[in-house]
């Protein structure tokens, strides 16, 4: 058995931590060394994408070492109290599925069933319906990464652990600043304030939710303390309430100073003109999401759900924590 693997118990608990340095794992990270005195264990493929100052931090163990071959710390995953499965890839098949379904399933079933007190795993709410019931076709469709995050949730009922899991489903993350990388969807945020003047003019039927990325750290630090009860959910939609795509661009427009005089309803023959213009690439799951448009959820959950302030709960607050600037601002 490793040094590390050895329990003397000097902490409130040992949590082994994937995904800590992407988006929400360095808000997560931050929370965690700020917050608790938890012992943490970093699985980490490449230590040099951690921003976040670690260095001879007594509480921080960094583990290098890829998902796909995490059976070289099954020693130590046996000693865990608690883990945060973060970790996600983007990329194509077969790694995709070897990260997203393999490795995430490998990891909680290295862990002590007996021992464990939970296993926080993210998935997305991109895989459920408006019930917060798994969504048939996100198993169905070609894109990999919603495949996969369905084909790895149907599977957590198999695991020892399965009463022991909480699974997240966050919805739009946006998050990232000067020292932790930015989310997917934030680092489009540039893109969209160059096309508000065009976009909003426009009027889409659709709904959405979103969460900032400190929010959803903020809920994994008190779940990770205060896990749910018997008797109540472990799958968790994180998400403001339900937003009109309408508002949002309207909240948008507001902020960066501009005037909606009328908006043209995107009906579906203009939406095929504008990818057949622009020659946007369309995938099976593209054309899914036009016509489901309203992906709303049931109950979802913010930090004020937990009697905790929310960062960021209206669009304006969003760009403001996402480093759109005044100057970018105006009035018309």
């Amino acid at each position: 058995m490793s040094q590390l693997a050895q329990d003397i118990r000097p902490f409130p608990q040992r949590i082994f931590i994937t995904g800590s340095s992407g988006c929400i794992g360095h808000y997560t990270l931050e929370r965690l060394l700020h917050q608790t005195d938890h012992e943490l264990f970093l699985l980490l493929r490449d230590p040099n994408k951690l921003q976040l100052n670690i260095a001879q931090h007594p509480r921080v163990h960094v583990l290098e070492g890829d998902i796909r071959e995490v059976e070289k710390f099954a020693d130590l995953l046996g000693t865990m109290d608690s883990a945060i499965l973060i970790a996600t890839s983007w990329g194509g098949a077969p790694a995709i599925y070897d990260i997203n379904v393999t490795g995430n399933l490998k990891v909680m079933n290295l862990l002590d069933p007996d021992r464990i007190q939970q296993a926080i795993y993210f998935s997305t709410a991109s895989i459920l319906d408006q019930q917060n019931q798994p969504l048939k076709e996100a198993g169905q469709v070609s894109f990999d990464y919603i495949r996969s995050k369905y084909q790895c949730h149907q599977k957590l009922k198999d695991l020892a652990i399965f009463p022991k899991i909480t699974t997240l489903f966050p919805t739009l993350v946006f998050g990232g600043d000067t020292n932790k990388p930015y989310s997917h969807i934030s680092s489009g945020l540039s893109e969209v304030t160059q096309w508000i003047d065009l976009i909003r003019f426009f009027s889409a039927d659709g709904t959405l939710h979103f969460i900032h990325a400190q929010d959803v750290a903020t809920m994994v630090t008190h779940l990770v303390d205060h896990p749910p009860k018997p008797g109540e959910s472990r799958e968790l939609v994180l998400g403001n309430p339900a937003l009109a795509v309408d508002d949002a661009v309207t909240a948008v427009s507001h902020y960066l100073g501009r005037s909606i005089y009328f908006r043209i309803p995107l009906s579906p023959g203009l939406i095929d003109f504008f990818i057949k213009l622009f020659k946007v690439r369309m995938e099976d799951w593209d054309r899914f999401c036009l016509k489901y448009r309203h992906f709303t959820y049931q109950n979802p959950l913010t930090p004020a759900s937990f009697g905790i302030d929310t960062y960021c709960a209206t669009v304006a607050e969003l760009f403001q924590a996402t480093g759109i600037e005044a100057k970018q601002r105006k009035t018309r």
